[in-house]
């Protein structure tokens, strides 16, 4: 073992380089995947019978193809259509699509969005309809009962779920290693394993890296857990 590589400067900025891209992408895609969760999840519950069944249809493809297809995708398939590489250069939002960076978050953005409609949805189905008589007693509107009553809800119900759907998209992001001039933690690993050849001790070292990030995360949604859920809590007598 020659873990002594890895300890050196120029390792340790590399992997400190790659956890920072990592992070990022982490932590943009559940930005963006929440709000679009969000509007899909209304459209999910709602009564409209034309966005409701294309909005299915689209968590269905996301949870149903492998999120590496998903980057391939976009990287060599939309990103490298001839329409939109016209038009990169000086077009807004194709300007984007030459970045690798973006392209990789736009496809961590939209499987997260899916998943996380999904979960969202459920809680909101899962209101009690006592909840909603209660409302309407009080005479809130149909609207001001979903953000008020319903909502707020949800969102505390859907905690553990989601906290599941962060860890997996924490884990995921090392896929963004399979686009060009991707530098994320799993990138590094593999620079250190092409200029040492030291697989072992390179991914050991990532490994632990995705393992600190998860204790942190599944610390944070414990916590959440009991400060929303507490009166969730069996208490003895």
């Amino acid at each position: 073992m020659q873990f002594d590589v890895i300890l050196q400067p120029d390792q340790l900025i590399l992997y400190a380089q790659g956890a920072a891209t990592t992070a990022q992408l982490l932590l943009i895609s559940l930005l963006v995947g929440a709000g679009l969760a969000l509007l899909m999840a209304m459209a999910l519950t709602g009564r409209h019978p034309v966005l409701r069944p294309w909005v299915s249809a689209c968590t269905f493809v996301i949870r149903g193809t492998p999120l590496l297809i998903q980057v391939y995708l976009i990287y060599y398939g939309i990103a490298q259509l001839d329409w939109i590489q016209q038009r990169w250069d000086r077009l807004w939002p194709w300007t984007y699509f030459k970045e690798p960076f973006f392209c990789a978050l736009l496809a961590f953005s939209l499987n997260t969005a899916g998943y996380t409609a999904e979960i969202l949805a459920g809680a909101i189905r899962e209101t009690e309809a006592g909840d909603i008589e209660a409302a309407q007693a009080f005479g809130l509107s149909r609207r001001q009962t979903f953000w008020h009553i319903v909502l707020p809800g949800a969102l505390r119900r859907c905690i553990p779920a989601y906290s599941n759907e962060v860890v997996m998209m924490l884990h995921s992001t090392s896929l963004a290693s399979a686009v060009p001039a991707m530098m994320d933690i799993t990138g590094a690993a593999g620079r250190v394993y092409a200029d040492h050849y030291l697989p072992f001790e390179a991914y050991i070292a990532a490994a632990v890296l995705y393992m600190g990030a998860t204790f942190c995360l599944i610390g944070l949604f414990r916590l959440a857990e009991r400060r929303f859920l507490a009166y969730r809590i069996p208490r003895s007598t």
